[in-house]
């Protein structure tokens, strides 16, 4: 008899009861092992669909989320991605089976080098795990055609949408840090940015600066 939790049984219809219709984000959720990115603790409530604590004080968020902000990016084979926030890396994962390459920048050292040993422990050799600053991407990373931040922020900044190619999308939760964001997308477009408001959500905060504790 399976040993499933019944959260794993009703992972996928959860997820298009809600709303997510892409097919290839549906399989993707499916395939990259959601137990394999939370706490030792938590991996029975690995399917559950809500956020989870991970170390540092912070989040893998619910997959609900994880999935909708996935299809939003309408991503394409070819696609260079940059998450802002890569905590468990789990949202990096599901991103790498859609693209062609994902750089993740994570300002905790301890969760960059988890994420970095776990991704490349479970074959996902697309995903460049960096230690730094989300506020300050460096000039060398290059643009990008996607770009998603996984943590709260007052206002997304221009520098950041400067690095999104012609026809880019960006996509981040905006508002106060301790309170309710909105989901915002962002396409670049000839005469500017179109911005688009999705969905309200609830994200621990972005913060500038690599963090001072391991």
């Amino acid at each position: 008899m399976s040993q499933e939790p019944p959260e794993k049984m009703m992972f996928q219809l959860t997820l298009r009861r809600r709303g997510i219709s892409d097919q290839a984000v549906l399989r993707t959720m499916e395939a990259v092992p959601r137990e394999a990115f939370v706490t030792a603790g938590d991996r029975g409530h690995a399917y559950r669909d809500s956020a989870l604590g991970i170390a540092c004080g912070q989040t893998i968020s619910q997959p609900f989320v994880v999935a909708y902000m996935t299809e939003q990016l309408k991503l394409q084979k070819d696609h260079k991605v940059l998450e802002i926030g890569t905590g468990s890396g789990y949202q990096a994962a599901v991103l790498s089976r859609l693209c062609t390459h994902v750089l993740t920048i994570e300002r905790y050292r301890t969760l960059a080098d988890s994420a970095r040993d776990r991704l490349e422990a479970l074959g996902y050799f697309n995903i460049e795990v960096m230690l730094g600053d989300g506020f300050d991407i460096p000039a060398g990373a290059g643009d990008f055609d996607r770009i998603i931040v996984t943590a709260a922020m007052e206002q997304i900044p221009e520098k950041l949408l400067e690095r999104l190619v012609p026809g880019g999308i960006l996509i981040a939760p905006v508002g106060p840090h301790h309170g309710t964001q909105t989901l915002v997308r962002m396409t670049r477009t000839e005469s500017g940015f179109e911005r688009k408001e999705l969905v309200d959500v609830r994200f621990v905060p972005a913060l500038p600066g690599i963090a001072r504790e391991l």
